[in-house]
């Protein structure tokens, strides 16, 4: 198990080097070394802001000297200087994770859980209503893009309820748990279902067929012909083998989700990574772009070790290979 995982971390690590490596020749190799600092100091800066950038970046330097020291600077956590709001990148994505991490973690464990569960419910009881009416509702769902399930949300649960004087939900914004837990939960519920419901549906579909496989695999008629309940059956020994590839779509969306849910951010007026990344590109803030990059594909590979443990440990002939 050790050498699977000591594996794993030096594939994630090789990973980020091809990261930082693609995000250095496109942002600063790809454009040249005038257009860097005249973009990372603002159009409004001097030449002697240009100019001081410039020779702190070790732009006038050859690309390997420049990449190396842009190496150095991310070993050491940091991410660069934001120019356009006069303060640390570092600062800027630290205000913003929690944002994401909040909407990420709590719409996978919603989505997570009614997937799961409405896929095993359809697969026991195949061609049933109860299958047919998940498959129905997951279909509805899973065809639904998530900016207008996001708009129908706050049509419905926030501008009508207020209209009728029910102000259960706030339409946007964020407050941290810090300052007041109910707030904070009362103002990601309508995000978290927005994210949860579309993504359930393909959880369903994957679940459902992953268990129907299993099930009628020649273990599961043997625990059958012991006598064991059928409630033992599905979820110590069925689910515990259908769960290897819901686990593997598990890692890559919350990796991407930590990456920043842009439309769902944005909808509801979230200030994560997603609402930073689309405020930055707008304002050519190529600090803040180059930081949200970095840190979505750490998080995509980081969420990606973290699985292929689970897997490891749900399937241990995978730790042979």
């Amino acid at each position: 198990m050790i050498r699977f995982l000591v594996r794993r971390l030096l594939l994630g690590a090789l990973v980020m080097f091809c990261v930082t490596v693609i995000v250095y020749l496109i942002f600063y190799v790809g454009p040249g070394p005038g257009y860097v600092a005249r973009v990372l100091a603002g159009r409004e800066a001097p030449p002697q802001t240009v100019a001081l950038i410039a020779r702190r970046l070790l732009l006038n330097r050859p690309w390997y000297v420049q990449y190396l020291h842009f190496l150095s600077q991310l070993l050491q956590g940091n991410l660069g200087y934001d120019y356009y709001h006069g303060e640390s990148v570092n600062s800027i994505i630290a205000q913003a994770f929690p944002v994401t991490l909040s909407l990420a973690v709590g719409a996978a464990i919603i989505w997570f859980t009614l997937g799961v569960l409405s896929g095993v419910a359809s697969a026991i009881r195949p061609r049933s209503l109860l299958d047919r009416g998940a498959t129905f509702t997951a279909l509805v769902f899973y065809s639904m893009p998530t900016f207008v399930l996001g708009l129908l949300m706050i049509e419905v649960f926030y501008y009508q309820l207020t209209v009728h004087g029910l102000r259960w939900f706030p339409g946007s914004g964020y407050t941290s748990p810090t300052q007041s837990l109910f707030e904070w939960f009362r103002g990601l519920i309508l995000p978290w279902l927005t994210l949860a419901l579309v993504s359930a549906a393909a959880y369903t579909r994957l679940t459902r067929t992953s268990m129907l496989d299993v099930l009628g695999e020649d273990y599961i008629r043997t625990a059958r012909a012991k006598g064991l309940s059928e409630t033992r059956i599905t979820f110590r020994h069925a689910l515990r083998a259908a769960l290897t590839p819901v686990v593997t779509q598990f890692g890559i969306d919350v990796g991407s989700l930590l990456g920043g849910a842009v439309i769902t951010e944005n909808v509801y007026g979230l200030p994560g990574l997603g609402y930073t990344a689309v405020q930055a590109i707008t304002n050519q803030d190529l600090p803040v772009i180059i930081g949200v990059v970095i840190v979505a594909s750490a998080a995509v590979v980081s969420a990606n070790i973290v699985v292929d443990v689970v897997y490891a440990v749900l399937d241990p002939r995978v730790r042979l290979h």
